[in-house]
C-alpha cells in the first residue's frame, strides 16, 4: 500500500469516528480529495528555500530598499489544522545582489505550506532571505486571520494577529525601519 492509499484509509477512519459513512455518495471521493487537498497545502516541506532563491540572484549596485507587499498567503496552525489566510509583506536593502521578484512570493508560499504558528513563519521568510542573499537588511510583516480563533475557541471573527520579523539595518536604523512601515501602510492606489 502506498502513502496515499494509507492516507485515504486513514481519513475514511477519521469520517467513520465522526459518526459519518465514508461511503454515501456526498463522501466517497472525500477521502482521496483530502488527501490530494493535504499533499498540495503542505508542499513546502518539499521545498529549499535557498534553492529557488539561488536560481534568480543577480548583481545589482542598488542599494534602496527593495519591497514586495501584500503577498496573500493560505496556512494551516500546527495546533489544529485549521487555515490561516493572510498577507505578508516583504523587504531587502540589497548588497551586490538583488533576487528576482516571483522568488519573493514563492518563499513565503514554501514556508506557508506547512503546519505553521505565524511568529515562526515570519522569521523563517526573513530568515531565509538573510542567509542567501546576504542583505543589509530584511524586514518582514504578516497580518493573518487565523480559523482557530475564528471558527472555535475564543470566536473572535475577524481579528487579526500581526507579526514581524526585523535584521540588519531594519532593526538597527530607525529611519529605514520607519521608511518600511510608511510604506506597507500606504494604500494602494484604486488604479492598480
Amino acid at each position: 500500500m502506498d502513502k496515499e492509499q494509507e492516507f485515504e484509509q486513514l481519513v475514511s477512519r477519521m469520517l467513520e469516528l465522526l459518526g459519518e459513512d465514508p461511503n454515501r455518495e456526498g463522501l466517497q471521493k472525500t477521502p482521496h480529495r483530502v488527501a490530494k487537498a493535504l499533499k498540495f497545502l503542505t508542499e513546502g516541506y518539499h521545498q529549499d528555500p535557498k534553492e529557488i532563491l539561488n536560481q534568480a540572484l543577480f548583481s545589482t549596485s542598488n542599494d534602496e530598499m527593495v519591497l514586495v507587499r501584500d503577498i496573500e498567503f493560505y496556512s494551516m496552525c500546527e495546533h489544529h489544522m485549521l487555515p490561516i489566510i493572510g498577507r505578508c509583506h516583504v523587504a531587502y536593502i540589497p548588497d551586490g545582489k538583488v533576487v528576482g521578484l516571483s522568488k519573493i512570493p514563492r518563499i513565503v508560499n514554501v514556508y506557508a505550506r506547512r503546519l505553521q504558528i505565524q511568529e515562526q513563519m515570519t522569521e523563517q521568510i526573513a530568515d531565509a532571505i538573510l542567509e542567501t542573499i546576504n542583505p543589509k537588511g530584511v524586514a518582514v510583516v504578516v497580518h493573518a486571520r487565523h480559523m482557530c480563533m475564528e471558527m472555535r475557541g475564543v470566536q473572535k471573527i475577524n481579528s487579526t494577529t500581526v507579526s514581524s520579523a526585523l535584521r540588519g539595518l531594519f532593526k538597527r536604523d530607525e529611519r529605514t525601519r520607519n521608511e518600511f512601515y510608511n510604506l506597507i501602510n500606504t494604500p494602494t492606489p484604486s488604479n492598480f
